[in-house]
């Protein structure tokens, strides 16, 4: 029989228990708090309480204690190879304290008893240190030491990521659909991201357009040394200018003496998250326009994933900002037993 794992994370809070309570039920929701972004998000079948039934990715467990404010006990469902429990609970230290604690209990059973030490304490682990990151950072502004991820875990991080996937240009898209008549290209990729990352499109369209990954840069630049023998304008930063803009859509884009361009970000939400969509589109004006637009549908779709995984990485990333003069670091622990 596998060893039982007491694992516990706790983070000390200079905040009355009643502050950090209010983040503690929010658990589970579409404006969670505390879940860390980057991880399939945390869901339940319905509110928080007794019953409600849920988990993370492939990890699944149900409530079986709740008391509002103070703690939440999750019970792991079999399938999942965890016999036992997690709970999340706020232990008051006075009127100004608190500490805010993670506790699994579990043997791991099947398959687990190998998964457990090889890669799923060490994901387990930074995932519990970033969500008391996230509570420290909700209370107080900033993070002390905020959590470094490991290797295993930044892998599985990576592979549990949703990916970016081809849609139809979204009907929403209203500022998109009335630029260009008929376009010679025209296509979209969307991308469901955490619900408490920016659903402004501006903002999106910067970190889209204005940050690249490096590895998009160094294409541009190949770019506009390849195409000026072609008798095609070189191209500069004012290509991504916003030139139209609504609550949910940003509108890019250029006329050129080769081809019209405008690009959409849109950011819709609904009940079960916020899906952030990038369509294109495209209309040659000339022989070399067409003939560079052949081959930029080559890279197109890929450089377009590119952009809005990393855009994506890094508005999901909450930034840690300078601690106030005066006050102290909360103070982080870890244990983790075998019995």
């Amino acid at each position: 029989m596998a060893a039982l794992v007491h694992n516990v994370h706790e983070r000390a809070l200079p905040v009355p228990a009643a502050e950090v309570g209010r983040l503690l039920d929010r658990v589970g929701t579409v404006d969670d708090p505390l879940w860390p972004a980057g991880w399939a998000p945390m869901r339940f079948d319905r509110p928080l309480a007794v019953g409600a039934d849920g988990g993370h990715g492939v990890v699944r467990y149900h409530v079986t204690g709740y008391r509002p404010g103070r703690s939440i006990e999750l019970t792991f469902h079999p399938v999942t190879g965890l016999l036992g429990t997690h709970t999340l609970e706020i232990e008051d230290r006075g009127p100004y304290a608190c500490v805010l604690r993670h506790r699994l209990d579990a043997r791991p059973a099947g398959r687990m008893r190998l998964l457990w030490p090889a890669i799923v304490r060490v994901c387990h682990d930074t995932v519990l240190e970033h969500l008391l990151d996230n509570a420290e950072r909700a209370v107080t502004g900033t993070v002390a030491a905020p959590v470094r991820y490991p290797w295993r875990a930044r892998l599985a991080v990576g592979l549990e990521r949703p990916r970016a996937h081809a849609v139809p240009v979204p009907a929403a898209a209203t500022l998109l659909t009335a630029a260009i008549d008929r376009p010679d290209l025209a296509d979209a990729f969307a991308l469901r991201v955490t619900p408490t990352t920016t659903t402004d499109p501006q903002d999106w369209a910067d970190a889209i357009f204005r940050n690249p990954p490096g590895i998009v840069r160094t294409l541009l630049n190949l770019r506009n040394r390849l195409v000026t023998p072609l008798g095609i304008e070189r191209g500069d930063a004012t290509a991504f200018d916003t030139i139209a803009r609504t609550d949910r859509e940003a509108l890019l884009g250029t006329d050129a003496g080769h081809l019209d361009f405008r690009a959409s970000v849109l950011v819709a939400t609904d009940p079960s998250g916020t899906t952030v969509t990038v369509s294109t589109v495209a209309a040659t004006r000339t022989r070399a326009g067409r003939a560079y637009l052949a081959v930029v549908r080559l890279v197109h779709p890929w450089v377009v994933r590119a952009m809005l995984r990393h855009a994506a990485r890094t508005l999901q990333a909450q930034p840690t900002q300078a601690r106030p003069a005066g006050q102290v670091a909360a103070s982080t622990g870890i244990s983790d037993a075998s019995a």
